[in-house]
């Protein structure tokens, strides 16, 4: 199995330093997440892992199966596997989920073998529903226009359907459980924990322990002024929750 391995890693935006030394290894087949204060960098790590223009890699590696991935596009990241689920998915009216998703599958297998005529469509709509069924979503929502008019919840269910069907080997999940009430977070934590078991490696940001209640991570690390200020197993969560991060400060100036 292979791993996304971050060192050293230092972002900017407009000339102003956001991460400062991120160092760290998501094996696939694991789950760690990352929690800390609001403004800290977590959502800017996330976006420099996918290739995102805005930010600026001043120092550093990402490293997936030991290459360095940096010069890569988003896209090209993409095809080499890594995914990332947005905070804020964008509507794309005039584009249904289905189409989205094809076309995506599509991009996928070319990559891996240019004479792929594509995916046949009874196998699509097969795995479509398959995929719908572990996240218990409406199959008229594939007809629907990409996040036009859909709620919160539907929004993220639809990314981790995106997920689901284009199969990574690290995902990045950008604060997925805001949003959901407490029905829809559960269905969308089984469904990831399902792909999970399929060598799934993930790095899920988020601010509340609940999401952590189900997918159990493997690690739980703390990011504050834009770097890592302490790693530890999943009872971390539960202490960060009931005492927030004004401790782990303490103990890094002591």
């Amino acid at each position: 199995m292979g791993s996304l391995v971050i060192k050293n890693l230092n972002v900017s935006i407009e000339n102003q330093q956001i991460l400062t030394g991120v160092n760290l290894e998501i094996p696939q087949g694991e789950v760690h997440a990352i929690m800390g204060p609001n403004a800290t960098g977590k959502s800017t790590l996330a976006y420099t892992l996918m290739g995102h223009p805005k930010y600026t890699i001043t120092e550093g590696q990402i490293l997936l199966d030991g290459k360095d991935i940096i010069g890569l596009s988003p896209e090209e990241r993409s095809l080499a596997g890594i995914f990332l689920a947005f905070q804020y998915p964008v509507a794309i009216p005039g584009v249904t989920v289905a189409n989205f998703l094809r076309t995506a599958m599509n991009a996928h297998r070319k990559a891996k073998n240019p004479e792929d005529k594509g995916i046949p469509i009874l196998e699509f709509r097969k795995q479509l529903i398959e995929k719908m069924n572990l996240l218990e979503m409406d199959p008229a929502m594939a007809g629907r226009y990409l996040n036009d008019g859909f709620s919160g919840g539907e929004k993220k269910r639809v990314e981790i359907l995106q997920m689901a069907m284009l199969e990574p080997r690290i995902a990045i999940l950008d604060e997925t459980d805001s949003g959901l009430d407490i029905d829809a977070l559960r269905i969308v934590s089984e469904g990831i924990n399902t792909l999970k078991n399929n060598n799934l490696g993930i790095l899920v940001i988020t601010h509340y322990q609940r999401m952590l209640n189900y997918l159990k991570p493997d690690m739980v690390h703390v990011m504050a002024d834009g770097k890592i200020l302490m790693s530890g197993g999943p009872d971390l969560a539960l202490r960060l929750e009931n005492e927030g991060y004004e401790w782990i400060k303490s103990s890094e100036i002591a």
